[in-house]
């Protein structure tokens, strides 16, 4: 089914927003039947995890632009897969309204509704047995699944991949569809990567900074793996692994069968978004055959000449860039409410392209699945326009000069977020290509990057003392906007960037 390109194409123009779907699905949020946002084992003991984490103290823009760490062996400990948990998914903040409360977590998320779950698979390390564990964020706990070393099942479902047939933890995230359909009913399986993304941005750059190895996989059998965190694979997906650290090679193993543990129900009701089983199990792979061949599947990205004189990225020295911790910018992180409508230096805009854009360690050959664009309003040292990003240049390319803000806002679903903002940037695949090279699961694959991507570009953002806010978007009009050099291509997600404050009386 992987191969039947139609599936995604299908899915993808279901889920558009235009300027009349918005205005003609009406869609009213049940706030009583809101789902709940952790998910609770009521019979499994909690092993209560310590708050005191580990700290590294390492700048967080040379964490976020890490990419890959060479290690013969690197085995994590406790205290550090504690603080990667934490500053990857661990609640950093609380705020109490009328309705009740909002648990805020350590990585963005669409509509802070966190639909995103982590469990570890792993042997033994120093402070936990091996198991298979979930992690709940409400009350920074580990709950046992299953006792004993089950990586060998992980390894035969990602078709031996290297990093995973080495690795001593490896994070399993799934996404609960019904916390995000809730509000973004069939669109939510686009958020799903989105917010997966964002999450393994800060896990990678907490594991970059503890000198571990780690990569992100997108290639296994979802079949497989289902089981044995005993999930459904309908209500809960399956959405990426990560390996972390590296030690002596783990033999493949069969999975065990479901243990159908009991969980509280998340709300009242739930409603079931058909389109969502089937682009998941459209983009599934069905054996570790498949696994291999999806993943010697290679992707080169075409860039055409530059139309017009680049503008190179004008980065400072080193020893200038700020020093502030990557713990200290993750706690601090937040989404943007409101823009100033002021400008940001060309050499801010230069740090959070460069270190957002460094490369990601996949599992699958390709250095780049997006394409990056840019709506600039208020840059010191550039001209107001579109502009494209030459990633191997490190240059922006000046596609045309205007004032676009009041176009950025009615391109962002009519937010006034992207018209204040003092650059938006919006990332865009060609689908056609990457839907041939990778089938329906390259559709997984150019959300999850800009995911990534964008979740970097927050990380940046607020080292160095600016805003950022992931925005929503009308889908055909925003590839018309850029074209003709976007023509053809399909916008991902856009990330606005700023300084954050009181819009002005205009």
């Amino acid at each position: 089914m992987n191969k039947q390109t139609e599936s995604a194409w299908k899915y993808h123009d279901l889920t558009k927003h235009s300027y009349w779907s918005v205005r003609t699905q009406a869609h009213y949020l049940d706030w009583d039947n809101r789902p709940y946002p952790f998910k609770v084992y009521p019979a499994i003991e909690a092993l209560k995890l310590s708050p005191e984490l580990a700290q590294t103290g390492v700048p967080a823009l040379a964490a976020v632009a890490a990419t890959t760490i060479d290690a013969a062996q690197s085995k994590p400990t406790l205290d550090q897969l504690t603080a990667i948990l934490y500053y990857s998914s661990g609640v950093t903040k609380k705020k109490t309204f009328p309705g009740g409360e909002i648990y805020f977590r350590a990585a963005a998320c669409a509509g802070a509704l966190y639909p995103v779950e982590t469990y570890l698979v792993c042997g033994a390390i120093e402070g936990l047995g091996a198991g298979v564990y979930h992690f709940n964020a409400g009350d920074f706990a580990l709950r046992r699944l299953r006792t004993g070393d089950h990586r060998g099942a992980i390894v035969a479902a990602t078709g031996s991949e290297e990093s995973i047939a080495h690795a001593p933890v490896i994070l399993v995230h799934t996404a609960i569809t019904w916390r995000s359909t809730w509000k973004y009913r069939d669109r939510a399986y686009r958020y799903h990567f989105w917010d997966d993304g964002m999450i393994a941005a800060n896990a990678l750059a907490m594991a970059a900074s503890h000198h571990l190895h780690a990569r992100v996989v997108m290639g296994f059998v979802e079949e497989d793996v289902n089981p044995l965190l005993d999930i459904d694979g309908e209500r809960e997906l399956a959405l990426s692994l990560l390996a972390i650290g590296r030690d002596t090679e783990i033999e493949k193993a069969s999975t065990p069968e479901r243990l159908n543990l009991e969980t509280v129900p998340l709300s009242k009701s739930q409603v079931d978004y058909p389109s969502i089983q089937e682009m998941h199990r459209a983009s599934s792979l069905q054996n570790a055959d498949e696994v291999a061949r999806w993943r010697s599947s290679e992707f080169t990205r075409k860039e055409s000449q530059a139309a017009s004189p680049v503008i190179p990225l004008r980065i400072p020295s080193p020893d200038t860039l700020p020093g502030d911790g990557i713990e200290d910018v993750i706690v601090r992180r937040g989404s943007t409410r409101r823009f100033a409508r002021k400008a940001i230096s060309f050499e801010h805009l230069s740090i959070i392209l460069d270190r957002a854009t460094r490369g990601i360690e996949f599992d699958f050959a390709a250095e780049q699945l997006n394409d990056i664009y840019l709506i600039i309003n208020a840059v010191d040292g550039l001209d107001p326009g579109a502009y494209f990003y030459r990633r191997e240049e490190r240059a922006l390319e000046l596609l045309r000069t205007g004032d676009f803000r009041e176009r950025a806002a009615y391109l962002t679903l009519e937010q006034e977020l992207a018209g204040d903002a003092s650059a938006t940037v919006f990332f865009m695949a060609d689908l056609n290509a990457l839907l041939e090279r990778f089938g329906n699961r390259g559709y997984r694959m150019a959300q999850m990057e800009a995911g990534i991507i964008g979740g970097r570009m927050y990380l940046a953002a607020y080292t160095l003392r600016r805003g950022a806010t992931g925005l929503t978007f009308y889908d055909d009009e925003v590839t018309e906007f850029f074209s003709p050099h976007a023509a053809g291509k399909n916008c991902m997600l856009v990330v606005s960037l700023g300084v954050a404050g009181k819009r002005p009386i205009l």
